[in-house]
């Protein structure tokens, strides 16, 4: 069966060179925090609410009343630092071993864009428990947009109104939701890239 061998020459009988250590299992490692961050996020999804008079309420009854929720919710909050010192870790050794070069360019390339992606999903999801941390963070991030050409009509755009109110919130949280299935699709072409040149 063709998808049988597939998977076998993609998982079981993969060739990979000798001289391989413990730096080349940060990748993998990355996946599992996406897994972990994936899980635990749709739980969450489940009881929060975007919206501003209710939105750091529905994080206190997730923490006090939701069964486990205060756990299931640092287990997120952590791995997302976690899931960035991975990363960090991944692309550090990526450019000691000169993984950015011929013929793996686009392996890199599809790297930054993940990278370029994880930063505006842990932007989103910052900005969800709407307390004064959140609030200020999000003022000032988007308000960087500004120094643009139009840039004020772009942070309207932004903002979905003339502030940072509800609209922003609620947008905030689909972006937030909807980013790491993309993360997922773009680790798959990562890993497809990976799998057609080889690891270095």
């Amino acid at each position: 069966n063709y998808f049988v061998a597939f998977f076998d020459s993609h998982l079981i009988h993969y060739p990979t060179p000798t001289n391989l250590t413990y730096a080349w299992s940060f990748g993998s490692l990355a996946g599992i925090c996406l897994i972990i961050q994936i899980v635990t996020g749709i739980f969450l999804a489940t009881h929060y609410t975007p919206n501003m008079k209710l939105a750091f309420n529905s994080i206190q009854y997730i923490m006090r009343d939701v069964p486990n929720g205060w756990f299931i919710r640092y287990i997120h909050a952590n791995g997302a630092s976690m899931f960035f010192i991975v990363v960090y870790a991944h692309l550090f050794r990526g450019l000691y071993y000169g993984s950015y070069i011929q013929p793996r360019e686009l392996i890199w390339c599809s790297g930054v864009i993940l990278l370029l992606l994880m930063m505006g999903t842990a932007f989103t999801g910052y900005v969800l428990p709407w307390g004064q941390m959140s609030f200020w963070g999000a003022t000032v991030i988007t308000s960087m947009v500004t120094i643009l050409p139009k840039g004020q009509l772009i942070a309207e755009w932004l903002w979905g109104g003339y502030v940072i109110k509800d609209p922003t919130l609620r947008r905030f949280f689909v972006i937030h939701y909807l980013l790491p299935f993309i993360i997922v699709a773009f680790s798959l072409i990562h890993l497809a890239l990976l799998h057609k040149e080889g690891s270095n």
